[in-house]
């Protein structure tokens, strides 16, 4: 297993037998493997194509087969397709104007700050017309640096299956923790959303999130939600502007509360639930500091076209500091 698979887990401040609530800052030994691990350079591999998801699933098959079959495995490998959160059936929900109240309460010192870039783990499903849908798991480290370039880490992990075999980027099996991509970009100097720092004001954010989607008219609920998701992609909040997401997601149609989860990291969030067409999404934000710790989207509705089924997982983001 290489290295940067154990800089990484160093480097997480949300390992998988962690107290809840790991999303705090990196610690200064977290900083120095993270940066280490951004700084090393791969020796280098053969280009490949990437396959289409009809080969990517064959592909799937033939490594699970090789991996069961002839290699003696005994341990299965981490099948990636998660199960949709289940909400707290005892707890209490908490409306979203009392969460908002409750960031701006805890982000009135301003720490921590804003900071561009983003670590975050994801779930994402893709779909082919002749072969079963497959969920690949990846956890991406994105650090800026002083010039404005950027360098950006990808590998395929499970946080709920560690050391573990995983799907990787091409769909075939890979061990834990394998890096799929480290690139660094040259500087960008673009001023637009989502590059240019996210507004402390609820009327000029909602307008920075219309101007990042690409959007004349203001932004149905769903593409609000899948905004914010690029916002988060790009940067890591700070209170005050966690504050003021939360303040303008409470005036926002259609989300209402739903009670207590435990996300796919260990953290417990209050859950917010918009049900579109087609689709339902969760998010899931902390209780306290009213931070995005994750979204979910999930079909409504079967694709029997495509093996979906209603209530499958489609996506799932989880974002740390």
């Amino acid at each position: 297993m290489a290295d940067e698979l154990e800089l990484l887990r160093h480097a997480n401040p949300v390992p998988g037998d962690g107290p809840h609530f790991g999303d705090g800052p990196l610690a200064h030994h977290a900083e120095r493997h993270l940066d280490r691990l951004l700084r090393e350079q791969p020796p280098p591999r053969p280009r490949r194509t990437r396959p289409a998801w009809g080969l990517a699933a064959t592909a799937v098959v033939a490594a699970l087969v090789s991996a069961l079959l002839f290699t003696g495995r005994t341990t299965a490998p981490a099948l990636a397709a998660p199960r949709p959160l289940l909400v707290q059936a005892d707890s209490t929900p908490v409306p979203l104007k009392t969460l908002a109240e409750r960031a701006r309460v805890a982000g009135a010192d301003g720490a921590p700050k804003l900071r561009k870039g983003t670590h975050v783990q994801s779930w994402s499903m893709g779909m082919s017309d002749d072969k079963p849908p497959i969920t690949l798991p990846e956890e991406r480290i994105v650090r800026w640096h002083a010039d404005d370039s950027r360098t950006e880490v990808v590998v395929a992990t499970d946080p709920r299956h560690p050391g573990r075999p995983v799907l990787g980027g091409e769909g075939q099996l890979v061990e834990d923790g394998h890096v799929l991509s480290r690139q660094t970009y040259p500087p960008s100097w673009s001023d637009a959303p989502p590059q240019s720092p996210p507004p402390t004001d609820v009327t000029r954010l909602r307008a920075y999130l219309q101007e990042a989607a690409h959007s004349r008219t203001a932004l149905s609920t769903g593409e609000l939600l899948d905004t914010v998701a690029s916002l988060l992609d790009t940067w890591t909040l700070g209170a005050r502007e966690s504050a003021t997401l939360a303040r303008l997601l409470a005036d926002t149609a259609g989300l209402r509360p739903l009670g207590q989860v435990t996300d796919r990291l260990g953290r417990r969030g209050q859950a917010y639930v918009y049900d579109g067409s087609g689709s339902r999404r969760l998010l899931i934000m902390d209780p306290v500091s009213g931070a995005v710790l994750g979204l979910e989207t999930t079909f409504t509705e079967a694709e029997p076209e495509y093996g979906v089924e209603a209530g499958d997982v489609m996506s799932y983001r989880a974002w740390m500091r």
